[in-house]
């Protein structure tokens, strides 16, 4: 039996739908009618990206022929142009869900949130008019960004903003920061983009209360839960290690219940990720603590190991998935 048959018949047994809407549906399947819409709104992300990508390179490669107060005047009438553009289809703020007529605008508006981006950078880079460094750049853009995403109810332009206050905070999460461990260099930063992990937690839960923005929570779990694994990860190679084995268990612990809470099987196994990444290091720290043979007794336990990983991780997906289509905690 097919997998979405299945579910439909665990609608029926669950008495949430009747026989009756269960045929009609067979008979919706059985005609094999299917949507473009996916397909359409993602070559539609896909050409915003290539979009901005272009204007950057545009920048870089006329530079000295087009002028830097002609680039910035270009870039800054774009970035009217699509808030304009939007602000004209726009239903207006509402603390719920808002959508555009036409999900075009909702691309005009996520064009909008990375020129400014582009457009911040650039300014800085040339002029240094923000202040020292880029931290005045990645806070202006993150305050735009938060603009538009809260009044043109945008959760692309939400995830920019968070995304910008990191980067104001000091951390980067590139691939290559990632594998050198060098996503931040300052001690000061630690705690800065811890403090901004538990700020977006605490926002999680005020707008869960009180039921603003809801649609926008998957977003700041999300970032707050990286911003904490991202930093507790790179404190166990610190002096604290021991304060940041607590910090980041008790992360897990709150992401877990977190994940059933939101059904989101990408956080459920983000949280395994981080911690499991966590323990494996905090072994490590311990193990130097004593006198041991550390070496030889990883070569002989790393392939049980590793296969006893693999297996409790797959393992403990299907169980969360389990427990989700049941609607079981």
């Amino acid at each position: 039996m097919k997998h979405k048959e299945w579910l439909a018949k665990r609608l029926v047994e669950r008495h949430l739908i009747n026989e009756d809407q269960f045929s009609k549906i067979q008979i919706y399947r059985e005609r094999r009618i299917f949507s473009l819409r996916s397909e359409l709104l993602f070559l539609m992300y896909g050409g915003v990206l290539a979009f901005t990508t272009g204007a950057g390179m545009v920048i870089y490669n006329n530079i000295d022929a087009i002028g830097h107060i002609a680039l910035l005047a270009i870039l800054l009438c774009l970035i009217i142009g699509c808030y304009f553009l939007a602000f004209r289809k726009a239903k207006g703020f509402s603390k719920t869900e808002s959508e555009f007529d036409n999900p075009v605008y909702d691309y005009l508006v996520l064009a909008g949130s990375l020129l400014t981006v582009v457009f911040f950078s650039y300014l800085q880079t040339r002029f240094n008019a923000l202040g020292d460094g880029y931290n005045g750049a990645a806070l202006a853009s993150a305050i735009v960004a938060f603009g538009a995403a809260y009044y043109f109810d945008n959760r692309s332009s939400y995830a920019i903003g968070i995304t910008s206050l990191a980067a104001f905070v000091g951390i980067t999460a590139t691939p290559e920061a990632v594998v050198r461990n060098e996503m931040y260099t300052h001690p000061a930063q630690t705690y800065a983009g811890l403090g901004l992990a538990i700020a977006l937690a605490f926002w999680y839960e005020y707008c869960r209360k009180t039921r603003f923005k809801v649609h926008f929570n998957s977003v700041s779990v999300h970032f707050a839960l990286h911003l904490t694994g991202i930093v507790c990860l790179k404190g166990l190679f610190e002096d604290l290690w021991p304060a940041f084995a607590c910090i980041l268990a008790a992360a897990t612990y709150y992401f877990y219940l977190k994940s059933y809470e939101t059904g989101s099987t990408t956080l459920f196994v983000f949280v395994m990720l981080y911690a499991y990444f966590g323990l494996n290091i905090f072994g490590g720290r311990f193990w130097e603590l004593l006198d041991f043979p550390l070496l030889e007794f990883l070569a002989f336990v790393s392939p049980l190991y590793i296969l006893a990983s693999i297996y409790f991780f797959i393992k403990l997906t299907r169980n969360f998935n389990h427990n989700i289509n049941d609607g079981e905690e």
